[in-house]
């Protein structure tokens, strides 16, 4: 595909590897590892996301006056739904029913990994009425049944509802840095008797451990082999079969290292647990997390406090701990909406899903409503 307007040209790239990664970055910025080029390459180049897994790579690309990228989507075409967190299953059994062809489907995101951010990737703000025009072009041309970009920073949700595509909402649990200087003054916020149920939780997590933060050199292959038998346990419970390759860690810190924080859990010298966490530019994302040992509230030591002492300790605004978990609450993470939004170009179909993501806000809204009440914090502190 190649379709231009007087000014831009755009078209499908061969891979996230194929393209310079200047010239990607110079679109994606600097502030949110996951659409780095590092990142996507890695995941494309392990043998994580490709068309054997369900996740075939395509970019779309919209190169400006200057014959470089001024605008990439970092799009995949997708055989299922897996490894998305957005739950659109349900449309599919029923697109499907009414005899529609559900998959494949084009979907704007990063793989694996819910964690809001840019999914117009801009070096020229005025391109992105071209970017999603080719986004749905490429769907309508490849007779695809829909396109989704999802996880969408807050800002972009405005360019998507412009052109006319489906908006939905979630939640998430985020931790917010209120400029604390330590852990304690954290805990202050709290009412007392969260703040003395942290503290308990803490003291049985950590005893007879020690706790490392490794970033940049200190991350070894040894340590990243460490890490794969912890990921591969948590990923077969949960998903079946881990998403990851275990090559896809050795990428990560060859290419992110300084980007990446490791927390390990060791007891005798010896790594029993980890939380592999992204650094950005104002927040820390916790990814994935692992044990090859039963310790009671290590999950939450690891994957929420020992996160939060790590965002106070580099200033950073806020802590994204991935995906669903109301247990987070309880230790200070409070909900934040996100969004997604979504290409239907079946009339009938696309009527059908704006009357159920109608109905779906509205519980939203009441969902997040009622726990942001229910947030740890004493009356009028940091929820």
């Amino acid at each position: 595909m190649a379709e231009s307007s007087s000014e831009f040209v755009a078209r499908i790239g061969q891979g996230v590897a194929s393209i310079d990664a200047g010239d990607w970055d110079a679109c994606a910025g600097t502030a949110n590892p996951f659409v780095s080029h590092a990142f996507l390459a890695a995941l494309e180049e392990s043998g994580s996301a490709t068309a054997r897994t369900g996740w075939q790579p395509l970019p779309i690309i919209v190169d400006g006056p200057d014959g470089r990228p001024a605008a990439i989507a970092p799009a995949y075409a997708k055989s299922h739904s897996q490894g998305e967190y957005v739950f659109d299953h349900a449309w599919a059994d029923a697109y499907e029913r009414a005899g529609g062809r559900y998959y494949p489907k084009l979907q704007v995101a990063v793989p694996f990994s819910p964690v809001p951010g840019p999914r117009l990737l801009l070096r020229d703000e005025s391109a992105a009425p071209q970017l999603i025009a080719a986004i749905e072009a490429v769907t309508v041309q490849s007779g695809l049944s829909s396109a989704h970009a999802t996880f969408i920073a807050p800002d972009q949700v405005p360019l998507f509802e412009a052109a006319g595509w489906l908006i939905r909402t979630d939640s998430q649990f985020h931790w917010q840095n209120r400029g604390y200087g330590s852990f304690d003054d954290f805990l202050a916020d709290l009412s007392s008797r969260k703040r003395k149920a942290i503290r308990k939780e803490r003291a049985a997590a950590v005893e007879g451990l020690e706790i490392h933060h490794l970033s940049g050199p200190e991350l070894t292959e040894e340590l990243w082999d460490a890490f794969w038998i912890f990921y591969q346990d948590t990923g077969s419970r949960k998903w079946g079969r881990p998403y990851l390759k275990r090559r896809f860690f050795s990428l990560l810190g060859e290419r992110m290292a300084n980007r990446t924080l490791l927390i390990l859990a060791l007891r005798d010298g010896k790594p029993i647990a980890g939380a592999l966490n992204l650094i950005g530019e104002d927040t820390l994302y916790g990814r994935y997390w692992g044990a090859t040992e039963e310790v009671p509230f290590l999950h939450f030591e690891l994957c929420y406090y020992q996160a939060i002492d790590a965002a106070i300790a580099r200033g950073l605004k806020t802590v994204e701990a991935g995906a669903q978990g109301s247990h987070k609450l309880a230790r200070g993470y409070v909900p934040v909406p996100t969004w997604s939004a979504h290409y239907i170009p079946d009339p009938g179909f696309r009527a059908a899903i704006a009357d159920y993501l109608e109905r779906e806000r509205m519980a939203v809204a009441r969902e997040v409503e009622f726990l942001s009440e229910m947030a740890p914090f004493k009356r009028g502190g940091g929820g």
